[in-house]
């Protein structure tokens, strides 16, 4: 007996940190390291942020969102805050496990088992083999796409800015929309006067949406030759993708008539979808369109990408197994049985993050309903909500006239929204991992439902 409890006292010992505390924490230290470097009078042109919208634009950054405090960015932030943004950007799209790995694979050093299994946890694989090549590969894919997006955006932003600002603010729109952050330094309009540019709203939504189907997607879409010898995930993150952004877009036209054209319609289809951009007032989408703004936002991007949402594969479980259980089939994809696991855990993230926006909602609501700066409609406070759970970016001009309270919700909500409810509430979970795993077996019980 006293064996047994030397033994287990020294397995405790030697436990180690749980992988998804350490994505948590390194989240949390790099949202603090930032609102720090934002509060500094140095990032600012004139005088200094107040902490909380330090601490607001910061976690926007890292969660990759797009909402911020301030009205217009570039005419606000220095060119040390700029700086910082757009590293804030990179680091939360790339992820920051999977930077760092990068970082130390480049210098030499030995990257542990413990280093993998974290980098696994982060990029949501099943296997902890090949860990670095795939990090190395995330990396340089990002640079490659962002590079080319730069000099595509360039030739649309050298018309009106001089030559080195409007590089600049081609290479900060291109790592911008690639890992779907939506910021933007042209001013509080967005992207609005560029309406008409076919060629900067085609290069965004190149960006924007290869960044948003995923690593995982593209190499397999760079590896393979021809439809059939994608893989089943693959083919699923792409037919998704094509039915939200068509289904989007018709409705959004359909909804706004003369009000939005068919560029426009299309480009909010796909920006909904965790990229932030905006080529449209939003101010003026009627209570329709920002319907389905709402429902493509609760959605958003695929897994292993740099979007957030519940993920484009969680609804097409949802509704696969939904279509199969009203028809009294088993839900199947592509000749295969979607199993039990997968079906339990999409609709456990569909209900936590409606518990979660309906919270928040619930919270914002209650601080902005004697608001003096903006009129707080249900409307509008959902919509930014669920553009911070999304970690989308779209406002309806709301952001900058949110009172501290709401504030402190919406930058929860960004943070949650960036890791996903799943991988917060998991961490509570003992079972990670072996979500059947019981010493007891227990009768069934039918309940009565509907």
């Amino acid at each position: 007996m006293v064996i047994h409890t030397e033994h287990n006292t020294t397995n405790k010992k030697k436990r180690k940190i749980p992988p998804l505390l350490i994505i948590i924490l390194s989240f949390l230290g790099i949202i603090a390291l930032g609102s720090f470097l934002f509060s500094l009078p140095i990032a600012v042109k004139e005088g200094r942020l107040p902490y909380l919208d330090a601490l607001f634009l910061s976690t926007s950054a890292i969660c990759v969102t797009g909402l911020s405090t301030i009205a217009d960015l570039g005419a606000t932030l220095s060119v040390f805050g700029k700086v910082v943004l757009v590293l804030w950007i990179q680091i939360g799209g790339l992820g920051i496990v999977t930077l760092a790995i990068y970082i130390l694979a480049l210098l030499g050093v030995r990257i542990g088992v413990m280093e993998r299994v974290v980098v696994r946890e982060a990029l949501n694989q099943t296997s902890s083999q090949g860990m670095v090549r795939l990090v190395k590969a995330i990396v340089l894919t990002s640079l490659a796409f962002e590079f080319v997006g730069t000099w595509l955006s360039f030739i649309v932003f050298i018309r009106d800015y001089p030559f080195w600002q409007a590089l600049g603010i081609s290479a900060f729109h291109a790592v911008s929309a690639f890992n779907n952050a939506g910021f933007d330094l042209i001013g509080a309009t967005s992207l609005v006067p560029y309406a008409d540019s076919v060629l900067l709203n085609l290069t965004t939504a190149f960006l924007v949406i290869c960044g948003g189907i995923g690593f995982i997607v593209l190499f397999d879409l760079m590896k393979k030759h021809g439809w059939k010898q994608l893989t089943n995930y693959s083919k699923i993150v792409i037919k998704t993708t094509a039915v939200l952004l068509v289904v989007g877009t018709l409705i959004l036209k359909l909804t706004e008539g003369a009000e939005m054209t068919w560029l426009q319609a299309f480009f909010q289809s796909f920006t909904a979808r965790t990229a932030g951009f905006s080529t449209v007032d939003m101010t003026r989408v009627s209570v329709s369109g920002i319907s389905i703004l709402i429902l493509l936002m609760y959605i958003g991007a695929s897994p292993n990408s740099t979007g957030g949402g519940i993920k484009t594969t969680t609804a097409y479980v949802i509704v696969k197994s939904t279509l199969a259980f009203l028809q009294g089939k088993t839900p199947i994809t592509k000749n295969r049985r979607i199993d039990d696991e997968t079906r339990i855990k999409s609709f456990s993230l569909a209900f936590l993050a409606i518990v979660s926006v309906f919270a928040a909602f619930l919270a914002v609501e209650a601080f902005e309903r004697n608001s003096a700066l903006f009129e707080a409609t249900a409307t509008n406070v959902l919509f930014e909500v669920v553009s911070a759970f999304g970690t989308v970016g779209l406002s309806q001009s709301v952001t900058p006239f949110l009172s501290s309270g709401s504030k402190v919700v919406i930058t929860v909500m960004m943070f949650l929204g960036r890791l996903g409810p799943i991988t917060i509430f998991g961490f509570f979970n003992r079972n990670w991992g072996h979500p059947y795993a019981s010493s007891t077996e227990y009768p069934p019980e039918k309940m009565l439902i509907g």
